[in-house]
């Protein structure tokens, strides 16, 4: 495949982000992979754009990759797409996606951006791959980086891109069906839960579309029906075994009927621009699990029906719960060809075991669950056992090896005559980990074989 990766960094070939997709070029020697110089050169692209154009539109996949600058992509990226608007590039049908490094703190308003400009330009978007800055010299960042690349060629060979249009409001709420069934095989169990009542036909219409469609035979749980006693009432009654003070079995039902699925397809009506309140009763009686992501690594995938798109918080909250629980969210169906997708979507999830690398949502979310439960260990007890299990406790306080070598470092750069003659090697230093992973890097078939 021919990947065309815009290195947006003001920092050029010093650029940390630029490694990741340097590691994946020597991974992945079947793609060719071309280089477009956009953040350091930008003065001269803005002069003369002809190279990079040429480039992109001789690109399958279309790569942006940049560091985070204060919320959002660096200014040289900003005039960079500046230009290719201006000067009206045909780019439309081409696939992008984006590769960034940061700290994860809102990463997600920076990928909004790059992915709210290539809809501009016409381009087909796949969600990016957002890492922490050191991601790359650890196998399992490494594995993260090597798996997105892997989802990004079969988004781009299967036609699979994340919606770009708010739906129609009469047409999402007259949802017709077009979905075909498909030969059932056994091995995985998927189960939909749904709030599904009575009248609620196009709701029903997209669950059977989905369960049809589905390669597994589909085990459908409506909510509508159980017996709920009552809603959470924040009790903590749960929080040191995990029991519901309500006496209606439903924390023995949620994880053995529904969290011990595979996958889970949530399934509901877009009411008052949520989920509707018998839904969200559902939601808050999950409580009985307390901060623990207890179906992480799992795909999840919804199934909404209304004006999906356009509702911008209920977009938010599906995301960040998916983030949270470090679920892949394979897509939210809200008409055929967003079912469609995200029915893909989870059958390539189910098959490679592919989840994303958590964003901001994510990253902060377990990040301050983190600090609340060490607080709270005496009363959260599970939670307390499980994020010590999982390794949830990462204090970077008590990383002193690392603490002592920002002190020096910092000692070092505040003196101006030590600053003058490093010259260039800040940046040789910043990037010389990266290339000894690069330097140890073997094609993947060459490693498989070995």
């Amino acid at each position: 495949m021919k990947i065309c990766v815009l290195n947006g960094s003001p920092r050029g070939q010093y650029s940390v982000t630029l490694q990741t997709s340097l590691y994946l070029q020597k991974r992945y020697p079947q793609h060719n992979f071309n280089f477009v110089e956009v953040g350091a050169r930008i003065g001269t692209l803005e002069k003369d754009l002809s190279g990079a154009v040429a480039a992109m539109q001789a690109a399958e996949l279309i790569v942006f990759s940049y560091p985070v600058y204060t919320f959002i992509a660096p200014s040289q990226l900003h005039r960079f797409i500046a230009a290719l608007k201006a000067a009206r590039v045909g780019l439309r049908g081409k696939f992008a996606t984006q590769i960034t490094t940061s700290k994860h703190f809102y990463d997600i308003t920076a990928h909004r951006y790059i992915e709210d400009n290539c809809r501009d330009l016409g381009m087909r978007v796949i969600h990016g791959l957002s890492a922490d800055m050191e991601d790359l010299l650890s196998e399992k960042g490494q594995r993260a980086a090597e798996r997105f690349l892997e989802y990004a060629v079969w988004c781009v060979q299967s036609g699979v891109c994340e919606p770009d249009t708010a739906p129609d409001g009469a047409a999402a709420c007259l949802y017709k069906r077009s979905l075909q069934q498909v030969e059932k095989r056994a091995g995985k169990d998927v189960v939909v839960v749904a709030d599904l009542r009575a009248g609620d036909t196009s709701l029903k219409n997209m669950i059977d579309d989905f369960l049809a469609a589905c390669p597994w035979q589909a085990r459908l749980v409506n909510i509508a029906e159980y017996p709920f006693k009552g809603g959470c009432l924040g009790c903590f009654h749960c929080a040191g075994d995990g029991k519901c003070v309500w006496q209606d079995g439903f924390d023995t039902f949620l994880r053995t009927q529904i969290q011990s699925a595979d996958a889970i397809v949530y399934a509901f009506t877009i009411r008052d621009h949520s989920m509707g309140p018998l839904f969200k009763m559902f939601d808050d009686r999950q409580f009985c699990n307390g901060h623990r992501t207890v179906t992480e690594g799992s795909p999840m995938a919804y199934i909404v029906n209304g004006d999906y798109a356009i509702e911008e918080n209920l977009r938010m909250i599906i995301e960040a719960r998916a983030q949270v629980g470090g679920n892949f969210l394979a897509g939210v169906g809200y008409d055929a060809p967003t079912l469609q997708a995200a029915l893909k979507r989870l059958e390539y999830a189910l098959e490679t075991g592919y989840v994303q690398p958590r964003n901001f949502y994510g990253v902060g979310g377990m990040k301050i669950f983190r600090d609340l439960i060490w607080l709270m260990r005496g009363l959260m007890k599970a939670d307390h056992e499980f994020y010590k299990t999982h390794g949830v406790y990462d204090f970077p306080q008590k990383q002193r090896g690392k603490m002592l070598k920002m002190c020096l470092l910092g000692a070092l750069v505040r003196n101006p005559q030590v600053r003058a003659k490093m010259g260039n090697k800040m940046n040789e230093g910043m990037v010389a980990p990266y290339r000894k992973v690069l330097d140890a890097a073997r094609p993947k078939e060459e490693t498989a074989s070995a």
